[in-house]
This record gives structure tokens, sequence and C-alpha cells, in this order.
């Protein structure tokens, strides 16, 4: 993972951290490091989101420079995966993009232990960005 602090709106946050502290023991156990970006990330209001950071809700355009594979994916809450160009924050891809800024890099692992390095190379949509700060 990369070293930099990630940058997650303060309402962002609150909501993680209330779905988190609902979910089973053994289902939070499995969202360690999503827990321990969160713990270490700056915590800014939405009226203050610089608009190149990846927030919830936000369309991303990623490359997977393992295999240049460009996905474009919305950033949503659990209730809202499943859609076509969704990722739940839940998931180890969603993890990986919420609070990184255009061009960063992160290296996710995955379930099989492989590692994916992920570049955001654009942010189509962010609310706090289009005004919208209470989603």
């Amino acid at each position: 993972m990369s070293q930099s602090a990630i940058t997650v709106s303060r309402i962002d946050l609150d909501r993680i951290e209330a779905l988190l502290e609902r979910l089973p023991a053994a289902e939070a156990d499995k969202l360690q490091a999503l827990r321990a970006e969160l713990d270490r990330a700056d915590v800014v209001e939405p009226a203050d989101m610089p608009p190149h950071i990846v927030t919830m809700n936000s369309t991303v355009v990623f490359e997977d420079e393992s295999d240049g594979e460009k996905l474009t994916l919305t950033l949503v809450y659990p209730a809202g995966a499943g859609a076509s160009g969704t990722v739940s924050i839940f998931a180890p891809v969603g993890s990986a993009l919420l609070g990184l800024a255009r061009g960063q890099h992160i290296d996710w692992p995955m379930p099989d232990g492989r590692k994916r390095r992920l570049k955001v190379l654009e942010i189509t949509y962010q609310p706090e960005a289009a005004g919208h700060l209470h989603r």
C-alpha cells in the first residue's frame, strides 16, 4: 500500500465506520486493511474536498498496471453494489480506490495473495466537486 495517508470526507468516514460497526465480527475482520486506511486518513469537510480525490459515489477511470486493463467504476456503499459499473467500498478494489488522488498508485492485496497495482487516471464525477455535499 502507499505510505501517504488518504483523504476522506467527514461524512464518508462517519458512514463507513457506522457500516463497519454493524458487520458480524468475521466479516469485519476481512476489512482490517480498510479500517487501517481510515484510521490514518486525513479527514476534511465535504465542502473542502479537493476535486482530484476519489470519494464515495465518485466515478473513477483507473488502470490495472499488470495488464493495462482500464475500468470505469462508481464507488458505492454495499447497499448500492451489484449494479453494473459499481464497486462496493467493502470490495478490495473499492477499498483501494477510496481517498486516492488522480495519478496515484496503490498496491492492493487480492484474496489469492497477489497484489494489483492500480492507477487512478481520471475522476469523471465527484459528488463534492459537483456540489452534492450530503448525498
